[in-house]
């Protein structure tokens, strides 16, 4: 059993490739992809080779933990049924590449517990909802509260702002790229510099500049905090006596949990968040090349979609 898949091959390097699939388990499923997402984050700092150093990272590798299909197979224990559409975080079923992340194919053999199922309807827009998660993990989970300043209008800046709206919050969000200050509803999205505020009491980094963090302690109340909500591929460091002045708090927010998942999932399936608007580009698979580097080099794309449905 074979599946065609995206593997890069070194930095800046991919082919489709057709890689082996191990033998179902008892609890296992097969499923035919329908759509993947390319991440902006994680994903391009493997195509660019500046990931620091990772568990499962190396060359040649399948990238890709944004994917929606359908099960066309399940084993006797499998908890999913023949035909469900799922949403699955990657997978680990590759014997000749790494899997970091494991996603992008047009098959894959995963547990069943791994597949998520999904609301028919939301088709391609399943593969937002690890961003979904990510965004809920910093701010609406228990134990960490709501952003009033979001540094970023990307697609993750986009879901931690729905999110904080739904909690009754009334964040900003700084974009310094003009082309992104559309699309806020229940928010107001702003030039950094034209804001003279300096008393936000929590601001969420989803930019992944590692040189910004003293200008965001600089932005805080006393007491206030920094998430950092990005991923940093350079050291970060900070002036202390800003910091200590303000009794500063800085947070790291970590990839999402399942309840993180299982919550937005929720609550896309019953339609209290939202998750139009962001899926900009899409490509079709056998187009790959041309798709990442569009994901990585255009302003414009906020979220890219690899059609799988015609990948063999």
């Amino acid at each position: 059993m074979q599946s065609t898949a995206i593997v890069f091959q070194q930095p800046k390097s991919l082919a489709l490739t057709a890689l082996s699939l191990p033998e179902m388990g008892a609890a296992d499923v097969k499923v035919e992809v329908e759509f993947s997402g390319i991440s902006t984050g994680t994903e391009r700092l493997l195509w660019e080779g500046t990931m620091p150093s990772f568990p499962g990272m190396g060359y040649p590798l399948v990238p890709g933990y944004e994917t929606v299909g359908r099960v066309v197979d399940a084993g006797d224990q499998a908890t999913l049924k023949v035909g469900t559409r799922v949403y699955i975080p990657g997978s680990q079923c590759f014997q000749d590449a790494k899997n970091l992340f494991g996603g992008s194919a047009s098959k894959l053999v995963v547990p069943s517990a791994r597949a998520l199922p999904i609301e028919e309807t939301l088709a391609e827009q399943g593969v937002l909802f690890a961003l979904a998660a990510t965004a809920y993990h910093a701010h609406s989970a228990p134990g960490t509260q709501q952003p009033d300043l979001i540094v970023g209008h990307g697609v993750l800046g986009r879901m931690i702002a729905r999110l904080a709206v739904l909690a009754g919050a009334h964040p900003v969000v700084w974009e310094t790229n003009p082309t992104r200050r559309t699309g806020g509803v229940g928010y107001e999205v702003i030039d950094p510099s034209t804001d003279t505020r300096k008393n936000y009491k929590c601001i969420c980094d989803v930019s992944g500049v590692s040189s910004l963090l003293d200008e965001l302690i600089g932005r805080l109340a006393p007491g206030g905090e920094v998430v950092l909500a990005g991923f940093y591929d350079t050291p970060l460091s900070f002036v202390f006596p800003p910091a200590f002045m303000r009794e500063a708090r800085i947070r790291v927010a970590a990839q999402w949990s399942p309840p993180d998942l299982a919550a937005v999932i929720a609550l896309a399936g019953n339609g209290r968040l939202s998750l139009d608007g962001l899926i900009t580009h899409h490509q079709d698979a056998t187009q790959a090349n041309a798709a990442y580097r569009t994901a990585f080099g255009d302003a414009d794309c906020l979220k890219m979609v690899l059609d799988w449905r015609q990948v063999v």
